[in-house]
């Protein structure tokens, strides 16, 4: 089995690489997907995040109204750590439980050379590189995040500068890369990239010393 930490900044196209290596076969464990699992009605989670924020970051059926709760975070670190620190446990503990069921099916069927995806926005800013086995990082110029947010996502200039400014800088991910997906190009040189990879880390997979 090899694990491996994914990681990019906010409009990077990370998102496409994780797609296209659950494609290929990998194992993704998505820490958003996950970050939002948590955060449902009836959650311990949810309950924690009122708590500290107040009824007034709920929809009107009672489910997290993550706009509303984007717009104060982003704009303070403070009560940006505040939230992390609520839900990047809970994040942790199902990301392991997943995990964990990966590798059993890995030793049910006898064959081996899993390799397991870990989709994770905020590695490098909660120091989790020493992980994985290896870091994957989806690498874009921030002329390109802030078109992709702006024309992509509709975000205005100051909402998408704010958004990657409460992350990790461009050099402090490629500082704990160990492989880097130069996603500043086309779609289509995308694809061969991924591939390239994907075939990289199946061999590293099933490579003895890895086992």
């Amino acid at each position: 089995m090899l694990k491996v930490g994914l990681t990019g900044g906010i409009g990077a196209g990370k998102s496409e690489v994780s797609r296209l290596l659950d494609a290929y076969g990998a194992v993704i464990v998505d820490a958003d997907k996950i970050a939002r699992e948590v955060v449902e009605p009836g959650t311990r989670g949810l309950a924690a995040v009122v708590a500290e924020f107040g009824e007034e970051i709920l929809a009107p059926d009672g489910t997290l109204d993550r706009p509303k709760l984007g717009s104060v975070v982003f704009a303070d670190t403070e009560r940006l750590a505040a939230l992390n620190a609520i839900v990047h446990p809970l994040v942790g503990q199902r990301s392991a439980e997943l995990e964990r069921t990966a590798q059993e099916a890995e030793a049910s069927d006898g064959e081996g050379g899993a390799v397991i995806v870990h989709d994770v926005p905020l590695l490098t800013e909660n120091g989790l590189a020493p992980l994985y086995d290896l870091v994957l990082v989806v690498d874009a110029s921030s002329e390109t995040q802030m078109d992709r947010l702006m024309r992509l996502r509709g975000m205005t200039e100051g909402e998408a500068a704010a958004r990657m400014g409460a992350q990790a800088t461009r050099a402090e991910r490629l500082a704990v890369a160990d492989i880097v997906i130069d996603n500043d190009g086309p779609l289509e040189a995308l694809e061969s990239r991924v591939r390239e990879v994907w075939e990289g880390l199946r061999r590293r997979a099933h490579a003895p010393s890895d086992r």
